[in-house]
């Protein structure tokens, strides 16, 4: 066919180009070609102090910042502590101090020390030492509380009166509870039966139990022939007399029992009015007679104020001149 048969005549420069190509020209190489034949960058280095420098001194400063922080709230948590525990120390001091008795207190709560001065402090180490009041002597006049009229015990009936200087800040009433109760307890003079005791006000009577100074004690026994030298009790004709020094004081071997000492001192005078002597230990360990004079030594013997023991069994020793 002409149409298909017939094509146009080819130029010059289309002929050169084939002709090259023809003759082993390279052809252009394509990008894939070009990425892998091409040699690869060499590594970037980082210069010192880039981002990781900086990264490794921010965690340092962080670390120390850290255990700075964690010393000064162990220093803070110690120093509270100790804030707080001096602050309760104080406090309980003031307490003991504002709360310890004075020497106008009832003789029944005091504790006080050997020889010639006490202590009314609430416990030790709490509070300053305070003498008790014991003046040298008081006014010679003696106060007589009251009556309950109760018998304690059974058999012959003993009748007392319970009396208190004046001047010595002391509660008559007060001293003549304390009188009741060791002559009421089971362990005194009514465990065998043999005596009963009622204290009386007036009338008639078998001893009266007197609380006195130191000088006044003195004058008191001296009447009796008995040198007391203002720091011992003493016991002649119907007057059981107590020394005030010796009531609040006590002795060295009662220390800090003010109540089982004041059982020794009423029961033991008392015993001189119903007819006993004095006696001596037993034996080693073994309860002291309230009849021996303790305030001397025990001679082995345990303190002991009562003249029975709690099965009514008698407390008693050899008998000494």
């Amino acid at each position: 066919m002409l149409s298909t048969a017939m094509q146009p005549p080819r130029s010059r420069t289309g002929r050169r180009r084939a002709a090259s190509h023809r003759r082993g020209a390279r052809p252009a190489p394509t990008p894939a070609q070009m990425s892998v034949n091409m040699p690869a960058p060499p590594p970037r280095r980082r210069p010192p102090g880039g981002v990781e420098g900086i990264s490794d001194a921010l965690e340092r400063e962080f670390e120390g910042a850290r255990r700075t922080r964690m010393r000064g709230l162990v220093l803070g948590t110690a120093s509270l502590a100790l804030v707080i525990a001096v602050g309760i120390g104080c406090a309980l001091a003031l307490r003991s101090a504002t709360g310890s008795g004075s020497g106008s207190g009832s003789s029944s709560s005091r504790k006080g020390q050997g020889g010639d001065r006490g202590r009314t402090g609430s416990g030790p180490g709490l509070g300053a030492p305070e003498s008790p009041y014991i003046p040298a002597k008081g006014t010679g006049k003696f106060l007589r509380p009251a009556s309950t009229g109760r018998v304690y015990g059974h058999g012959k009936p003993m009748r007392y009166m319970v009396e208190v200087e004046g001047g010595l800040r002391q509660d008559p009433a007060a001293f003549a509870s304390s009188v009741d109760k060791i002559l009421a307890d089971p362990r005194g003079w009514t465990a065998a039966g043999k005596w009963s005791f009622r204290r009386v006000a007036s009338g008639p009577y078998d001893f009266v139990v007197r609380l006195a100074s130191p000088g006044t004690v003195d004058r008191l026994c001296g009447g009796y022939g008995l040198e007391t030298e203002g720091k011992v009790n003493c016991s002649g004709g119907k007057q059981v007399v107590v020394n005030l020094r010796r009531w609040l004081l006590l002795t060295a071997y009662y220390r800090g029992r003010p109540d089982e000492y004041h059982a020794l001192t009423i029961n033991h005078e008392v015993g001189h009015r119903l007819g006993f002597g004095h006696m001596t230990c037993p034996g080693r360990g073994r309860p002291a007679p309230v009849m021996q004079q303790q305030i001397f030594g025990m001679k082995g013997c345990a303190i002991n104020g009562w003249p029975y023991d709690r099965r009514r069994r008698f407390l008693g020793g050899p008998s000494v001149p």
